[in-house]
């Protein structure tokens, strides 16, 4: 199993004129941290106008420079709203990352989340799963084609040579955004990888990863001529520590990361400056709902990380991004949680790679049949999982990127 880091670039309130500065500056001592522990991937989301839950809007500018930092970690888009940016402006700046970094780009790719980010760039919300799937077909076929000219419902593109061209032919390995559980199986459809989150137990892992491969081998659709990614990963909060319980007293902002994209959905857009979701949040905490916790979670010590990473691998999971970057964690306790994590967990799972990428082999030559096991009651909705404040944030949280009017990105 490989392992990933996770920004959202969260920053509440109260901040000052050099809060920003720092914390992308610790963001980026982090993350040349993780390359020189042996972490696989970074991963870094866009979205826009969306105070205190994340002030990341220029992800290529930000992992450019992680690129000149580190060495051999990869850098993930995760993912950049095909939405909000033209399709050739996507690729230049994706294929000049890759050039600079050695080929080392994932390309995520989403819809964006609420009408908060898209209805400034004049973009109607229910409309963005088309406009994302003809922003696809534009887009994909610059990185391998000198001269390109596409002509979609919503993207009209004369001929031209869409330059440079990205260092990995045909291009960066390609992930779809599935915060909704469903949007997995969308993702395997249209052949790429999953970005989704932790699934809640060893049966619920086993189901979506059965039924992502078994929809990427028999029911594969794609959008046009690219390279697919058979991959499923997912993002889970995360704070590693000597026990569990000064793990849980470091993590604090990983409720806060949920709390926040909920609250955006359920009463935004919020005039700017006007409320501290932070504020909001410490109320909410104290109610029986901000008291929960999922049991998911990879927060604890090491043993209990690892026991909980044991099903993931039993379940065939490819990839695990640990998210550590959220709420007011602290610069420190991040570094401290990596390097106890890359110390006492991570070789083990490194060291049994091979054994799931023969496994993968297999499954994708066909020597492999996987049990084809029902989803529904491993999904959030069929499970009526609870949430703050009231169903429909809930319902909002986990729809992905289904261009129905409620749905919400959770990545990216």
């Amino acid at each position: 199993m490989k392992f990933g880091i996770f920004y959202e670039h969260q920053l509440p309130r109260d901040w000052d004129e050099n809060s920003e500065h720092k914390l992308f500056k610790q963001s980026l001592d982090q993350i040349e941290l993780a390359d020189g522990l042996g972490f696989d991937y970074a991963w870094e989301v866009e979205h826009h106008f969306l105070e205190e839950y994340s002030h990341s809007s220029a992800p290529e500018v930000f992992l450019g420079a992680a690129s000149q930092r580190t060495k051999n970690i990869r850098l993930g888009h995760g993912i950049i709203q095909l939405t909000t940016n033209h399709p050739a402006r996507v690729a230049e700046k994706v294929a000049t990352l890759d050039l600079v970094s050695d080929g080392r780009v994932e390309l995520g790719l989403g819809e964006g989340s609420s009408v908060t980010e898209l209805h400034p760039f004049n973009l109607r919300f229910r409309d963005k799963r088309e406009v994302w799937e003809d922003a696809v077909k534009c887009m994909l076929p610059m990185f391998w084609n000198h001269g390109w000219e596409y002509d979609g419902e919503f993207f009209k593109f004369p001929l031209r040579a869409v330059l440079p061209k990205p260092l990995q032919k045909p291009h960066p390995p390609l992930w779809i955004a599935c915060s909704q559980l469903d949007t997995i199986r969308y993702a395997a459809h249209r052949g790429m990888g999953a970005l989704c989150f932790k699934f809640v137990d060893l049966d619920a892992s086993r189901a979506w990863v059965n039924a992502y491969y078994n929809t990427f081998l028999h029911d594969q659709e794609k959008l046009c001529d690219y390279k697919t990614n058979p991959n499923v990963a997912v993002v889970s909060g995360f704070m590693c520590a000597e026990t569990d319980e000064k793990a849980w007293e470091k993590a604090g902002g990983w409720t806060f990361f949920q709390f926040a994209l909920q609250l955006y959905n359920k009463e935004g857009p919020f005039e700017p400056g006007k409320v501290s979701l932070w504020d909001r949040y410490l109320e909410w905490r104290e109610t029986p709902a901000g008291q929960k916790r999922s049991g998911s979670e990879l927060i604890g010590s090491p043993d209990t990380i690892r026991e909980r990473l044991l099903e993931l691998e039993a379940a065939n999971v490819d990839q695990v991004i640990l998210l550590n970057q959220a709420g007011k964690n602290t610069h420190e306790d991040i570094c401290s949680s990596l390097t106890l994590f890359a110390n006492e967990v991570m070789p083990e799972f490194h060291g049994r790679e091979d054994e799931h990428q023969e496994w993968k082999r297999g499954v994708l030559a066909g020597d492999i049949t996987l049990e084809d096991i029902d989803t529904d009651p491993y999904n959030f909705k069929a499970r009526g999982k609870p949430s703050l404040p009231s169903s429909k944030a809930r319902q909002n949280m986990i729809s992905g990127v289904t261009g129905r009017p409620d749905a919400e990105s959770i990545i990216g």
